[in-house]
């Protein structure tokens, strides 16, 4: 097996074991998270931010990224880097959804991110972002 997004049983968006079937209301946090994350993986960052409470809590790995305003600018940086982001996973329960990805960009196309979503009232109310920020830093050089 490799190391490819395409090498994963169930990675196409809501297909395979992934997809909990939990969440079929049109409204329910489920389809929030698609609205915001289909909207900030196709460059409209405006969009994305009306998905997320005025409130919302951010983390990210190794970045002071708490507040809405704080996470516009973080996806703002990173998004004209992304050239994809194929799915490999969904899970739902309740008003949590994780999502598992592949951010992808120059530097890597294998590195899966995830991020849980918490979502009340019809807005994200809190972001957790994991991924290995190694794997988006330029290669390394190995010297002889």
């Amino acid at each position: 097996m490799t190391d490819s997004p395409s090498a994963f049983p169930g990675a196409a968006r809501g297909t395979g074991p992934a997809s909990s079937g939990d969440d079929v209301a049109p409204d329910g946090p489920t389809s929030v998270v698609d609205a915001y994350h289909q909207a900030w993986t196709t460059g409209d960052i405006d969009v994305a931010m009306s998905h997320l409470s005025d409130d919302v809590r951010c983390v990210a790995p190794g970045e002071g990224v708490r507040t809405k305003q704080d996470w516009r600018a973080y996806l703002a940086g990173f998004q004209p880097m992304l050239t994809g982001a194929p799915e490999h996973a969904r899970m739902a329960r309740g008003e949590q959804v994780a999502v598992w990805y592949y951010p992808q960009t120059a530097s890597t196309s294998t590195a899966l991110a995830s991020e849980l979503f918490t979502v009340r009232g019809g807005r994200i109310t809190d972001i957790r972002l994991t991924f290995d920020r190694l794997s988006y830093g330029p290669p390394s050089r190995q010297t002889p």
